[in-house]
């Protein structure tokens, strides 16, 4: 005797069969969603106009910086337009390459900088390039004048850094200043033509410079010595509203 399978069983077993056809569909789409996600992850990424895979990794002792904007308005409210923006050389580290090498020893120095610290450095130093459409510079370490830590809420005297043995000077602009607090007045040595101030107080003090051995020479000065430096040796910046010079330890003539 024949057995047939009741009405709503046939149906059941039908819509299951149904399912297990569309099945694949479903795991398609969930292969594709995974593939979205990991593209979002990777988006692409733009150097001088190209597409490039990655992001950009500075080699040796290159550092990464993306520049602060331009300044298009004096605090008078002049708009400044075209070559008459004051172009910044500051800005915020992206990332920064292993370090160098000591040439005789062949021990690393360490990165005076890490990701998110703001760096000032020179005028004419580093190589600028667009990336990710906005301007950056790749600096080498040598190049930072002074740095200010990570979140920093104000960029003042007590917050900035100097690097490896430089020092920070707060220039003496008048013969006021050049006094010592024991009364002695340095006169100064500026001839018709105003010339840069190369006299002042030690407020900030490097690391020291490191030897072949990877210990850090002691810097022969400390935060309050006046010092005498060689004419034109140091950088000039700006702290605020104070004039200041970062000078290297080499170009300290004296101090007193």
């Amino acid at each position: 005797m024949k057995y047939s399978l009741p009405f709503y069983v046939l149906i059941s077993q039908l819509f299951a069969s149904s399912n297990n056809a569309f099945s694949p569909s479903i795991a398609f789409t969930s292969r594709t969603s995974t593939s979205a996600l990991r593209a979002e992850e990777t988006k692409e990424r733009t150097l001088e106009g190209r597409l490039i895979e990655g992001e950009l990794k500075p080699t040796n002792n290159f550092i990464l910086v993306k520049v602060a904007e331009d300044v298009e308005e004096t605090e008078g409210g002049i708009i400044l337009s075209g070559k008459s923006k004051i172009k910044k050389t500051e800005g915020l580290v992206i990332s920064c390459g292993p370090g160098k090498t000591h040439q005789d020893s062949g021990l690393f120095f360490p990165m005076p900088v890490e990701a998110g610290d703001e760096v000032v450095y020179g005028k004419y130093d580093g190589t600028e390039i667009e990336y990710l459409g906005e301007k950056h510079c790749l600096i080498r370490d040598d190049d930072i004048l002074i740095t200010y830590p990570s979140g920093a809420d104000k960029k003042d005297e007590d917050t900035v850094n100097v690097c490896s043995d430089s020092v920070l000077v707060k220039v003496a602009q008048t013969e006021e200043e050049l006094e010592t607090a024991g009364g002695l007045l340095i006169a100064s040595t500026s001839t018709a033509a105003k010339k840069r101030p190369s006299t002042g107080t030690v407020v900030k003090v490097g690391p020291g410079k490191m030897a072949a051995n990877g210990e850090l020479m002691e810097m022969d000065l400390k935060v309050g010595d006046m010092v005498k430096f060689r004419d034109f040796a140091g950088n000039e910046v700006e702290i605020g509203s104070t004039e200041y010079s970062v000078v290297r330890m080499v170009d300290v003539l004296a101090k007193f």
